[in-house]
């Protein structure tokens, strides 16, 4: 069934559209496999099965353009591909690091398929044997990756991922629906912040404007290094830590609930922990690509196996594929695996044979792609700030979008300037919600049986494989504070004066005390004691980050001020560059998206890229034919503005 010419044509056709949604940041398998539904409807199972796997497969390799190449997270399962990929990219071997995560992901993706063959009939017990206490501590050994990326102070990055876990908690409880940080006269805040958002924040915002200052090409002297055969090569060196970490990704992805956010995490954790040598780690270290790369595709391979068979959907996008396959008249669960064994097994060797199609085509696409770096960045910015804010509103089509990702990205370009760890953060923001479910529930339960007898009670929590996770977790966190010095976002450490770090220190310390306070004044019970707990302790590191700011000089650690070295020499200044997506942002909400990137590009490209007014009219017609048309064939809105109230405009205008 698979190797039918027509059956191929529509994989490969949902692979070069899985190819195009992935390389564009922000945009991944929810928002591609949502374009797809309409178009499924009367087609053959096997062909509406054979497009709709092609693009999931995809995904996870094409989303690491961005990650590499701009140092911009093309989804959340690239995040951890970005501390080394992206300084690959500067140092000139580009088309080595994609080349290398392309072939960790080929590897990763067979991997998830080989594995998915040989457990999907005997996968049950496995998924059944993880209860709440078992997907409490796998959170957990996520959360102790921060050990592991706390950086040159340790207690700066335990700062940085309460402040994520607590940004996390802003909204209604997911328990009681307790409001905390938020109030009904702005509901936005009730909902709390979108990963999109806060990933493009931390990440993409901090990395163009820094790039964006110095106004010259990402890489060094336009030298693509080594090519894609070097890349191949590396991967085959370090490929035990590939079938290592695709272990890691199918695992992950069985497990439901936790998905592509947390496996990229632990799978750079392992890396790091097991390597005799971590100097490089976060400087460009190619096992820092080829680990989470080999993981987040295997991740799709595990992720099928609770969709398959329970139909209990593994992530985000895997929740979108179950409704295509209601779309096919199929119902995936046990029924699916005893009865209809074939198409069970036709959708495990697509998604095979869809990562060997997408993998060629990257690796085949890498060496001239990675020609980007070359460009001078002044000339590729304004377009990255235009799909940022098209692709931040499409979280939840509200002009306040916009607002959240100028706010969280003036946090990202601080944690970056101060030295605070943006990994951590991020860990701690993603985990946030789902920490706090399985608490409240595993509390509930233990509850329950401890009332019965104690002996019941440490039965549920002790579980052979909680008390193996626990140790792990243990493990990790020893051998994570120990490397921790060796994982620098930030070669330089340049100091200055004690103002600027200490202003911004005592900001997070006042935000974390008026957090707990409002924790403290909610009457629920079940819904304070998490941010509470969590608020408590943050906090308790922020005073004591304090105290060594009393004590120590101005030369210590703690004072590490990015402004205050090369960085501080640029060409351009922080708060002008970060200026020009904000004007795009105020001027959005008052004429919307299409018309304030016409005034934003015109600008831009007159002022900031000297350009002539010929290549300005021409590059602002293609920034605004580009993302016109991408609204159209994905069939979303542009962010209307003030304007668009008093007047009744055309598409795209409004």
């Amino acid at each position: 069934m698979i190797f039918q010419p027509m059956q191929l044509l529509y994989l490969i056709g949902g692979v070069l559209l899985g190819l195009s949604i992935g390389v564009l940041p922000g945009l991944g398998g929810i928002a591609g496999l949502a374009l797809l539904l309409p178009f499924l409807y009367g087609m053959e199972p096997v062909s509406g099965l054979a497009l709709m796997i092609g693009l999931i497969a995809v995904i996870p390799t094409s989303d690491t353009f961005s990650s590499v190449l701009m140092g911009i997270p093309g989804s959340s399962a690239s995040q951890a591909t970005v501390l080394d990929g992206f300084p690959l990219s500067k140092q000139g071997h580009a088309a080595r690091a994609l080349s290398a995560a392309f072939a960790s992901s080929l590897a990763g993706g067979l991997f998830g398929a080989v594995v998915l063959t040989f457990f999907i009939l005997i996968a049950r017990p496995l998924i059944l044997a993880f209860g709440l206490p078992e997907m409490l501590m796998i959170t957990i050994l996520g959360l102790s990756m921060v050990a592991i990326l706390a950086g040159r102070v340790p207690l700066k990055g335990v700062v940085a991922a309460g402040l994520g876990v607590m940004v996390g908690t802003i909204g209604a409880a997911p328990a009681g629906g307790s409001l905390r940080m938020s109030t009904y006269d702005m509901p936005y805040l009730v909902d709390g912040f979108q990963l999109v958002i806060v990933g493009l924040g931390i990440y993409a915002i901090p990395e163009i404007v820094s790039l964006l200052r110095q106004d010259r090409a990402i890489s060094e002297g336009g030298n693509l290094g080594d090519g894609w055969v070097q890349g191949v090569r590396d991967w085959w060196t370090h490929k035990w830590l590939s079938m290592r970490c695709a272990t890691i990704g199918v695992l992950v992805g069985v497990i439901p609930g936790l998905g592509g956010s947390v496996v990229d995490w632990l799978a750079y954790g392992s890396a790091v922990q097991t390597a005799k040598d971590r100097s490089q780690f976060g400087q460009g270290d190619i096992r820092g690509v080829i680990a989470p790369e080999s993981s987040n595709n295997a991740k799709e391979g595990g992720g099928l196996v609770p969709t398959l068979i329970f139909g209990i959907p593994g992530s985000g996008s895997m929740a979108i594929f179950l409704g295509g396959l209601a779309l096919l008249n199929m119902t995936p669960g046990p029924q699916m695996v005893r009865n209809n064994l074939d198409v069970t097994y036709t959708i495990v060797w697509s998604l095979a044979l869809a990562n060997v199609f997408g993998a060629g085509l990257c690796i085949i696409l890498s060496k001239y792609i990675a020609r980007m770096t070359t460009i001078r960045f002044t000339v590729i910015a304004p377009y990255l700030f235009m799909i940022i804010a098209f692709a931040a509103f499409q979280s939840r089509q509200s002009a306040l979008d916009l607002a959240a990702l100028v706010g969280i990205g003036i946090l990202g370009v601080l944690l970056r300037r101060f030295d605070f760890s943006r990994p951590a953060f991020l860990i701690g923001f993603v985990l946030s919600t789902q920490t706090e479910i399985f608490v409240n529930q595993a509390y509930q339960i233990a509850g329950a049986r401890f009332r019965r007898s104690f002996e019941a009670g440490w039965d549920y929590l002790l579980s052979p494989i909680t008390v193996g996770l626990l140790v792990l977790t243990v493990v990790s966190v020893v051998v994570g504070i120990r490397a921790a010095k060796h994982i620098r976002e930030n070669i330089d450490a340049p100091t200055g004066t004690k103002t600027a770090p200490a202003i911004f220190l005592g900001v997070v310390v006042a935000y974390l005390a008026v957090s707990c306070l409002d924790a403290w004044g909610v009457g629920r019970v079940q819904d304070k004691i998490f941010p509470l707990t969590i608020g408590l302790v943050t906090l308790a590191g922020g005073l004591i980050l304090v105290a060594r700011m009393l004590r120590k000089p101005a030369g210590d650690d703690v004072f590490i001020d990015l402004e205050c070295g090369p960085e501080g020499q640029a060409p351009h200044g922080l708060w002008s560059t970060l200026g020009w997506f904000v004007a795009l942002v105020v001027m959005t909400f008052a004429l919307g998206l299409f018309l304030a990137l016409t005034i934003f590009l015109l600008a831009f490209f007159r002022l900031r890229g000297r350009f002539g007014w010929g290549r300005t009219i021409l590059a602002s017609g293609l920034g605004l034919g580009f993302i016109s048309g991408l609204a159209a064939v994905l069939g979303r809105d542009l962010p209307p503005g003030y304007l668009q109230t008093l007047i009744e405009l055309p598409w795209p205008l409004t």
